[in-house]
């Protein structure tokens, strides 16, 4: 949380209201079978030996595309070394478009395709960034959200290649930009809606730095605003008694604060930052807060936005009959600086039945949990979707101190346990 001036400590708040705790994916024994006999079989056998002979240099590309900086809006430069990438690893059509997605295609028998994705984006700005090792941990500023996720896209489009495995539906690299802050799922929704693909895309899986198990199959949308209040201004003691927006403000943020949330969601509410005025002796003219919003329903999202606004109106009544408007009245206004869509995917869909098979079948326990991510674009169009991960340590997301563990034997068990997801999703009648 960050706070731009005095009162703002003072009239920052939280609050978070969730039910329920991450349900357990359960595949069908077909399901489990199938998963179970492709791990004995000599084409994961291929898979893994190809994980290993390739994990250094998965390594060497997961520390450069992570010294390379991404800033949401500034994705250019890592995006050309990832299609440099793409275009080493056996696939067609590799290319980037004007949003900046970069895109690699691997065709398969043309029966359905499949998005694998990552975003190119980090939370940090520019600047120059160094990986620091230490034995087995790398540290830097985005090296797991999401560069580990990015960097496993290659590896798999080349183990893919080399085992020549051609999957029933075609699949398509993708990394995306816009994903993190105010970038909106920016490439998602372009790839889903607008892109050359649009229309075609049959399933979306994901990758995030995510637990081996998880199976993240609930998007959580967000709307995010500033919200402004003005008045006339004016001297602390000679204009003493004139209306105050930054009391309207706190009548606002103390009704907001007691919004009652939506039954069956897990839905939160914040204030991140409040800021305005210019002197601790002048009224302000102007205070803002920014507001987050967030839910894995999208009527939830609508409901306390509706409740946001009635507050809003509220307290501009409030500090207008409280004091005097001899020189001016409050007025208000609210900005929309973030939109994401709420979304989910069955629990006994096929891609996420066949993603928790793939786990079951590694003797680990799956679990379908929620999260904002790229998914969430793909869920909104009606296209089923999930976030994996490749299953390799990682820790402090957002913080300058972020960090990624290795561990060789685990790290290429799992990587092929979240490749067989893949696989078994692409060769799936309907994901």
């Amino acid at each position: 949380m960050m706070y731009k001036s005095p009162i703002a400590a003072v009239l920052a708040l939280a609050l978070l209201a969730s039910t329920g705790t991450p349900a357990v994916a359960a595949p069908s024994a077909s399901d489990l079978k199938m998963a179970r006999d492709f791990r004995k079989g000599h084409v994961f056998a291929a898979l893994r030996k190809g994980l290993s002979g390739d994990y250094d240099r998965f390594v060497e590309e997961l520390i450069a595309l992570t010294e390379i900086a991404a800033p949401t809006f500034d994705e250019g430069r890592r995006g050309a070394a990832f299609e440099r990438l793409l275009a080493t690893a056996g696939l067609e059509d590799v290319h980037h478009d004007e949003t900046g997605n970069v895109y690699g295609l691997r065709r398969g028998k043309g029966r359905g395709l499949i998005v694998v994705a990552a975003h190119l984006d980090t939370v940090f700005p520019a600047g120059r960034i160094k990986v620091e090792r230490d034995g087995d941990t790398l540290r830097a500023p985005g090296v797991g959200d999401d560069t580990l996720g990015l960097a496993v896209l290659p590896l798999y489009a080349r183990i893919l290649d080399r085992a020549n495995i051609r999957t029933d539906a075609d699949i398509l690299f993708v990394a995306t930009v816009g994903e993190e802050q105010l970038g909106n799922l920016k490439g998602a929704r372009h790839l889903v809606e607008r892109s050359r693909y649009a229309g075609r895309i049959t399933g979306f899986v994901g990758f995030e730095p995510a637990r081996v198990e998880q199976v993240i199959a609930t998007g959580v949308g967000s709307r995010r605003f500033d919200v402004h209040f003005t008045g006339p201004g004016g001297h602390s003691f000679s204009d003493f008694g004139i209306v105050n927006p930054a009391y309207a403000l706190a009548g606002f943020l103390r009704n907001l604060s007691r919004i009652a949330i939506p039954a069956g969601t897990r839905t939160s509410f914040n204030v991140g930052i409040v800021s305005g005025g210019t002197s601790i002796n002048a009224i302000p003219a102007d205070v803002s807060a920014l507001i987050d919003i967030r839910s894995d329903d999208q009527k939830a999202i609508a409901t306390v936005e509706a409740q946001m606004r009635d507050f809003i109106a509220q307290a501009v009544r409030e500090e207008n009959d409280a004091r005097s408007t001899r020189q001016g009245r409050i007025a208000a206004g609210e900005k929309l600086i973030g939109d994401r869509p709420a979304g989910k995917t069955a629990p006994d869909s096929t891609i996420v039945r066949l993603a928790a098979a793939s786990i079951m079948a590694a003797g680990k326990a799956p679990a379908i949990d929620a999260q904002s991510t790229d998914a969430n674009a793909a869920m909104a169009a009606d296209i089923p979707a999930i976030v994996i991960g490749p299953g390799i340590e990682a820790g402090g997301a957002h913080s300058p101190k972020e960090w990624v563990k290795l561990n060789r034997e685990t790290d290429i068990d799992n990587m092929a346990t979240a490749l067989t997801s893949i696989i078994l999703i692409a060769n799936a009648p309907k994901p």
